[in-house]
């Protein structure tokens, strides 16, 4: 739990420093930093998944666990700014246009904050070490992540 509480307490503040920098960010720069954080997350959790389908090492687990929930709480949102709807700079993004359309808004903002909630969840129960609540727990995030990639990720034929 203290893990939870102060990889959030980081991400707020890392937010609340860094905001003022991403404004300042080009579109370009903002779609390369926004796909290294998700790609970051992405190869944490082949690592979580890579010990509950094999030996199981708590501490590999829950540190990939923090990684994920300290990213998530990392203010990403900011890096979709204008103009990162479409490449730039030679930056593909499968981010489709609806993300960016203010009357979804509120739907991107509820993905996201359940995004954070289960990357958190998924943090604490690491840190509790029962594989089968980990495993759980991974499946929730799983979902979340699932569920905004469906709505607003466009495939690669796409």
């Amino acid at each position: 739990m203290n893990r939870v509480l102060a990889s959030t307490a980081i991400g707020v503040l890392t937010y609340m420093l860094v905001t003022p920098a991403f404004a300042d960010l080009k579109p370009e720069d903002q779609i390369e930093f926004r796909q290294a954080g998700y790609s970051f997350m992405a190869w944490n959790m082949i690592k979580i998944k890579d010990n509950l389908q094999g030996e199981f090492n708590q501490d590999q687990v829950a540190n990939a666990a923090n990684v994920i929930s300290a990213i998530a709480n990392s203010g990403m949102g900011a890096l979709f700014g204008p103009g990162t709807d479409q490449a730039a700079g030679g930056h593909k993004t499968r981010a489709k246009p609806e993300l960016f359309k203010p009357e979804n808004g509120e739907e991107v903002g509820r993905l996201a904050r359940e995004f954070i909630d289960a990357a958190d969840n998924l943090a604490e129960v690491a840190a509790e070490g029962d594989k089968d609540a980990v495993q759980t727990a991974f499946g929730d995030l799983g979902k979340t992540c699932k569920n905004c990639h469906e709505k607003f990720r466009a495939n690669d034929d796409d």
